[in-house]
């Protein structure tokens, strides 16, 4: 396994500060960050998957260098990651590059720094021993009460299940042990998922209410925990179907709600409301800085529903930067103002960071 000292060591020993590039993979959040960098006068790097790559190159300003490989998981093979370490890369990672480069990759073969915690990207998976129940059950932070066994089901549940050979979900609600098998049953016969997605799956008591992306950035270099503000997922195709007239949706009787992800948009809360919402993040941030040290580094998202009673229930944890920051892109997140007298992205949030530890000769400590 790859070490948070070896990769400080070859930052400190052999990379050339004053030349760093900051990377990331061509997905995802990916213009966010490369914005925010050359907005911080950085150079980038992008690896792309072909046939993927058109973005990247029509926003000519945003990328130095593009490297187009045939899969993205080629970025492990050592000729990449040698051509990353002669950019002196710092590489940001996404949602996109924990599922598509794979984490046995990124934890034992990928010897780039990251920016951030390599070692808590897997416990978004909510299995293992490294997850983010555990987190949050020591953060005293509620979620939803999970059930292993759909026998157990008593109440109305969400199941969390990957579509088979995909990274999009295949989500569904159950009712009972009867409602479950029967779901199960339906969507194996419409090939979205397998038992082995079944076996995977997460059961986690429904719990009604609005949902919110809550999204923060923990600074080490000026010690503090920032809010930077919140966005809500557009999903296909619930949305679409949530808004048809109750009798047209009971008419669809055979349909198969998804939730596929393609968009985001901005929401606020209550002022009120703040304080649990900072309170939630410092003891997400302190219990990790405890139990898996050095803890979370730059930007992480607790998607959260507050339910009528205005209780905050995580149902979701990202350990780096958040596919909804992208509606901040180039104009700046709703609460950074607040900090820096001017709007800004998390993307260039992270540059920000990546420079103010050069100038304080403290790049070494916000990689792993």
């Amino acid at each position: 396994m790859i070490s948070v000292d070896e990769m400080r060591k070859l930052v400190r020993d052999e990379y050339d500060w004053d030349n760093i590039h900051i990377g990331v993979l061509g997905s995802h959040s990916a213009l966010d960050v490369l914005d925010g960098a050359k907005d911080e006068g950085f150079k980038t790097v992008v690896i792309c998957q072909r046939g993927r790559e058109k973005p990247y190159l029509r926003f000519k300003r945003l990328c130095d260098e593009v490297i187009i490989l045939d899969k993205f998981r080629d970025m492990v093979r050592e000729e990449v990651q040698e051509r990353l370490r002669e950019l002196n890369t710092i590489f940001v990672p996404n949602r996109s590059f924990s599922v598509y480069v794979g984490y046995d990759n990124i934890e034992n073969v990928l010897r780039i720094p990251l920016f951030g915690s390599r070692h808590l990207l897997r416990a978004e998976e909510r299995v293992g021993e490294v997850n983010y129940y555990r987190i949050l059950d020591a953060a005293g932070i509620r979620r939803p009460k999970t059930f292993k066994d759909p026998s157990e089901i008593d109440r109305p549940v969400i199941v969390k299940a990957m579509a088979a050979g995909s990274v999009e979900r295949a989500f569904f609600v159950a009712m009972s042990p009867e409602d479950f098998w029967s779901k199960v049953e339906e969507l194996k016969r419409q090939g979205l998922i397998t038992d082995k997605e079944i076996r995977e799956a997460s059961i986690e008591e429904l719990v009604i209410g609005v949902d919110f992306n809550f999204n923060y950035f923990n600074s080490i270099i000026r010690n503090e925990l920032e809010f930077h503000g919140i966005d809500r997922r557009l999903q296909t195709n619930i949305h679409g179907f949530v808004r048809l007239p109750a009798n047209i949706q009971l008419e669809l009787k055979d349909f198969t709600i998804r939730n596929v992800e393609i968009g985001h948009m901005l929401a606020t809360i209550r002022e009120s409301q703040l304080v649990k919402v900072f309170d939630m993040g410092e003891r997400f941030v302190e219990t990790l800085e405890k139990m898996y040290p050095p803890g979370i580094i730059g930007p992480f998202t607790l998607q959260t529903i507050v339910t009528e009673k205005l209780e905050f229930v995580v149902v979701d944890v990202a350990f780096r930067i958040g596919g909804g920051t992208n509606v901040w892109a180039g104009i700046g997140s709703q609460y950074s103002k607040f900090y820096f007298g001017e709007p800004i992205s998390i993307g260039r949030r992270i540059a920000i960071e990546i420079r103010e530890a050069i100038e304080n000769d403290s790049l070494d400590k916000i990689v792993t």
